[in-house]
């Protein structure tokens, strides 16, 4: 019989710490859930593949110790195969940015968070499916669980992965947001939801956010919820940098939805067309392609334990 859980571990999240900490970490882990087994992720997307093969195995309880981009991975992996009814996902947040566990309001102290794990209670989310142009020039597609988003946004996501993050997730996407906006330039693009075109011309920034949060804590959607069945498409439209400065303050805020820049949308298929490779985009905090894209929701798609009574 398979261990209960499986915790899979990146150990290259947030600049390496995960790495450099998992003993006591896992210390904790055994001491709090008793029986598990752990395996650590070697490359990108690998996290794809053990969960996958661990839910197939058995395996009824996948805890993610790493990032936002890494729980990603695992959705992906069990959403794709037709899985995530087999298997429950629990998060323990060690990565850059934390957006996710800021979304689920789990606690970032590592101890509360064990403890949540250990009390199992459980939590059914939405999900996303975006299809994009991805590095390669081939067309690719992956799950999310809070925000994917394409314009200055996934160039910031290049800069932050890039850089070293030994000065935490909010400094760090701050600082890759400043380094973003003095090389951004705002491309054209047409953006549809549900059949419905709602822009044509440059996008400074679009993100289809089922959660609230991105970008190591820029409240991006304050109306977003993660079990509504409903993406929300906040997109901001083409301006210059100084005016695009003054714009980020208020969206860590969540107070940026009535400037006249700003749209908010709301529905289950989002699809933005736009010069192939010139629009970069990101998936819960990860650069993965760029446009043309198609979003979609997936209502009900993953089952996490380890949550808020």
């Amino acid at each position: 019989m398979p261990a209960r859980y499986l915790v899979i571990v990146n150990p290259a999240s947030r600049n390496g710490a995960t790495g450099r900490r998992w003993r006591q970490v896992e210390a904790k882990l055994r001491d709090a859930l008793g029986s598990l087994e752990v395996e650590q992720t070697r490359g990108p997307r690998d996290a794809e593949r053990i969960a996958r093969e661990a839910v197939r195995a058995g395996v009824e309880r996948l805890v993610v110790a790493g990032g936002d981009g890494t729980t990603s991975e695992v959705a992906s992996g069990l959403l794709a195969a037709d899985l995530a009814s087999y298997a429950q996902v629990g998060v323990l947040p060690l990565g850059t940015g934390g957006d996710l566990a800021r979304v689920l309001e789990l606690p970032r102290d590592l101890g509360a968070a064990i403890e949540g794990l250990a009390r199992g209670n459980t939590r059914r989310i939405d999900a996303g499916r975006i299809t994009f142009l991805g590095n390669d020039g081939k067309q690719q597609t992956q799950f999310f669980l809070n925000v994917a988003s394409f314009g200055i946004s996934g160039l910031v996501a290049q800069l932050v992965n890039r850089a070293p993050k030994a000065l935490g997730g909010t400094l760090s996407f701050l600082i890759g947001t400043l380094r973003g906006i003095a090389r951004y330039r705002p491309q054209d693009v047409m953006v549809r939801i549900d059949g419905r075109v709602v822009h044509r011309g440059p996008v400074v920034l679009a993100a289809a956010a089922n959660g609230r949060y991105f970008g190591g804590g820029m409240q991006i959607a304050p109306d977003a919820r993660p079990d509504d069945a409903q993406l929300d498409l906040v997109l901001v439209e083409g301006v210059g940098k100084l005016a695009l400065l003054s714009r980020f303050p208020p969206i860590y805020r969540g107070r940026h939805l009535a400037d006249p820049a700003v749209s908010v949308h709301r529905g289950v298929l989002i699809e933005a067309d736009a010069a192939p490779g010139e629009v970069w985009l990101e998936v819960d905090g990860e650069p993965l392609g760029s446009l043309p894209a198609t979003i979609e929701l997936l209502p009900g798609a993953l089952t996490l334990f380890g949550m808020p009574a």
